[in-house]
């Protein structure tokens, strides 16, 4: 428990480097948060897993502009985790997945993977960095066309696409558990690509 409080106390510091082993220490409880308030509606189509991985990326992106100050950093992350769910919710009465977000799977980096750049910078690296977005935009658009087409089309779907990892694994024909092993190796090797300025 006095690690978990070490954890914490540097989250309310703003130290982005604790945030990783805060959620892995708080994995269960939080996981068990997300099936509590997922809507019957969104059952089967969104999973625990998932609205985790969300949580995550906006926890990184947040937590440089959040004042934690006085409050319990699982508070906040439960708090994160509903907007996630309530974005997920709104995405699919929304109905956003329609033709025009159908794009072929060889998609050329530096054309419409432009978004999922855009996303893999703000949750790669570090917003403390002084790096110029430009940059840190370039050296990813580098480190996606270092990996396979397959990976890219991969990234693009789950991350730009937002679509759950089952529906991910049905496109590209392997199980739920194998892609998300995938996600996690090809984030790492991004983060690996990316150098010191990646995110822990």
């Amino acid at each position: 428990m006095a690690d978990d409080d070490d954890l914490a106390e540097r989250l309310r510091r703003r130290d982005t480097s604790a945030l990783a082993a805060y959620l892995e220490a708080r994995r269960a409880p939080l996981l068990a948060f997300i099936e509590r308030r997922l809507s019957a509606s969104l059952r089967g189509k969104v999973e625990p897993q998932d609205v985790l991985q969300n949580v995550a990326v906006k926890a990184l992106n947040a937590l440089p502009q959040t004042d934690l100050t006085g409050q319990d950093p699982f508070g906040w992350l439960c708090h994160l985790a509903e907007q996630c769910i309530v974005d997920d919710y709104r995405h699919f009465a929304a109905g956003k997945r329609d033709l025009a977000r159908e794009r072929p799977g060889n998609v050329a980096v530096g054309e419409a993977s432009q978004d999922l750049i855009a996303l893999l910078a703000a949750s790669l690296t570090s917003p403390t960095q002084a790096v110029a977005r430009n940059e840190r935009h370039l050296k990813l658009q580098e480190a996606l066309a270092a990996l396979s087409d397959e990976h890219r089309e991969v990234l693009r779907l789950r991350y730009a696409e937002s679509l759950p990892t089952k529906e991910v694994a049905k496109r590209i024909g392997k199980t739920d558990v194998a892609t998300r092993v995938l996600l996690t190796r090809l984030v790492r090797r991004l983060q690996e690509l990316l150098g010191p300025e990646a995110a822990p």
